[in-house]
């Protein structure tokens, strides 16, 4: 799995059961994140900005060999043979997705394949769009088969570079699920430290964001994007929240304060409240009974608080504490629905991402 941070590759081992049919379990064996470090970050981030087809063909490659190496690096750390595996789920990298008309990822799988000798499912989210769905977001899904809660609604909510939520019914329940994408994640807040803290790519432990106060009418001018207002099945992108819309709250900050560290907690307030504001899109019957976070900015203590406050009255819960490392989670998701691929079984929720109804995703690379 990479994600829209542009910050790494993270793998996961998983081990899948279905003990009766439709009835899945899924365990993590093993994990690693590698960092794509300032010279990749920077080619993936000009491709994606400004690439030709040139670029963009040659990192469509890279992706895949960078991929092929992640795998290797995670199977050999945990002494498991590649000829043991069933098969490799790769996300690919989002370089544009644009609601409704096409999500493109790239990383070649052919190369995965021939490196690894196994069976690679790619390109998953290309059939919900040609279904008439916004192909995003997938992980509801795994989100419902397998983290629901026993007995009440729950809400999984993901803090990568986009932040998105999925509310659930019980464990067991075919009623349909919400899920949508809330808005930026981390991914203007890393932005707008790399502008204000040279050197610096995140606010590590939220500490600039403490150190800084909310600047009120800007984060309320940003929160009046339609975006947020916008009803679901929504999905959104670097196209929308990338760098250039950093740029602009980063200037409207300094308008208002000379003081970096408050424009590092105005984006992070940006996050959370339009979380909060989310929660509202959520009917009564899924109202939850916790909110499970995950993903990078989940290991952001100033996120996190802002977050509780914007959405109180229910119990927040990190992902670690029920499941797994929080870390692993989208690239495990990925691996299940490879597995849904694999077995001939939809991947996608058609209440989530608004297709015309359920679909079998991606497509098949032999070993």
């Amino acid at each position: 799995m990479s994600g829209t941070s542009l910050d790494g590759l993270t793998a996961a081992l998983v081990r899948i059961e279905e003990p009766e049919p439709e009835v899945y379990s899924l365990k993590l064996l093993a994990s690693r994140t590698i960092p794509y470090g300032a010279s990749r970050q920077s080619q993936l981030a000009a491709a994606i900005r400004a690439g030709g087809p040139r670029d963009l063909a040659l990192l469509h490659r890279d992706l895949g060999e960078w991929s092929a190496e992640c795998v290797e690096t995670l199977l050999d750390d945990a002494g498991v043979a590649a000829a043991s595996v069933a098969l490799v789920a790769s996300h690919g990298q989002t370089v544009w997705h644009e609601p409704g008309q096409v999500s493109y990822q790239l990383g070649d799988p052919a190369v995965i394949a021939e490196r690894l000798g196994v069976l690679v499912v790619s390109d998953f989210r290309a059939r919900d769009v040609a279904a008439g769905g916004q192909g995003a977001p997938l992980v509801p899904r795994a989100d419902r088969l397998l983290w629901a809660r026993e007995g009440a609604p729950r809400v999984l909510l993901n803090l990568g570079g986009i932040a998105n939520l999925t509310a659930v019914p019980p464990r067991g329940s075919d009623e349909p699920l919400l899920a949508f994408d809330t808005g930026p994640g981390v991914m203007v807040i890393d932005a707008c430290v790399r502008r204000l803290f040279p050197g610096m790519r995140f606010d590590a432990g939220g500490e600039i964001a403490s150190r800084g106060r909310v600047l009120e009418p800007v984060l309320e001018a940003a929160l009046s994007h339609p975006f947020f207002s916008t009803e679901p099945p929504r999905s959104t992108g670097r196209e929308l929240f990338g760098d250039g819309y950093a740029d602009g709250l980063v200037a409207r900050c300094l308008e208002v304060s000379s003081a970096p560290e408050d424009a590092v907690a105005t984006a992070t307030a940006l996050t959370a409240r339009a979380i909060g504001a989310a929660a509202g899109f959520i009917p009564a019957r899924l109202r939850p009974a916790d909110v499970v976070r995950s993903g990078g900015g989940s290991r952001n203590p100033a996120l996190v608080r802002a977050i509780e406050a914007a959405w109180p009255g229910v119990e927040h819960r990190a992902f670690d504490e029920l499941f797994f490392d929080g870390e692993a989670k989208e690239a495990a998701a990925f691996a299940f629905l490879g597995y849904l691929t694999w077995t001939g079984r939809p991947g996608n929720e058609p209440g989530a991402t608004g297709a015309r109804g359920p679909r079998v995703l991606g497509s098949i690379t032999p070993a």
